[in-house]
């Protein structure tokens, strides 16, 4: 009895190997018309590239670091912006270059911090607009942190956003 069992037994184990391997083999064929370009991707989020630096963007940035008026006291700080680019609260100044592309200038180097913003609102008021906030050191500016902001389709839309910088 012991070896009509071992039979059965490995008659069974090849039986599921050939079943799983004929499953494994159907589910990595690939399909004989591939999908368009425009199906597999979402829409197109625009450019990651920062706008040059300002004259003007680099005069404040210079002062800022200069006078150290702003400095950060802790080791964190927080900044929420509208999205007209007007400072609503916090520490920092604000430059608005175009359609949601901020810059957020500190009285001290940051680019070694951390970075986190969320899409948001100054007020109380009501829950913010859908959409997605990027956050980068700015290029050619020590002191400040770049800021881009889409709606959920991708494409840049001015949105309010509240910022931290945290510096070790």
């Amino acid at each position: 009895m012991s070896t009509s069992f071992r039979r059965k037994a490995a008659a069974i184990t090849f039986a599921v190997l050939g079943l799983t391997l004929a499953g494994g083999g159907i589910a990595v064929a690939q399909p004989t018309a591939k999908a368009p370009v425009e199906a597999a991707q979402p829409a197109a989020r625009g450019t990651s590239a920062q706008p040059p630096v300002t004259a003007e963007s680099a005069r404040k940035a210079k002062a800022a670091l200069s006078a150290k008026a702003t400095t950060l006291a802790a080791s964190a700080t927080t900044v929420v912006v509208n999205a007209n680019g007007t400072k609503a609260r916090g520490t920092g100044t604000v430059i608005k270059y175009g359609t949601g592309q901020y810059e957020v200038q500190f009285g001290t180097v940051v680019t070694a911090g951390t970075f986190v913003a969320s899409i948001g609102r100054a007020d109380a008021c009501c829950v913010p607009p859908s959409g997605e906030v990027a956050v980068a050191p700015r290029l050619g500016t020590p002191n400040a942190v770049f800021v881009q902001t889409r709606n959920s389709a991708g494409t840049p839309t001015d949105l309010g956003f509240h910022l931290v910088v945290h510096l070790s």
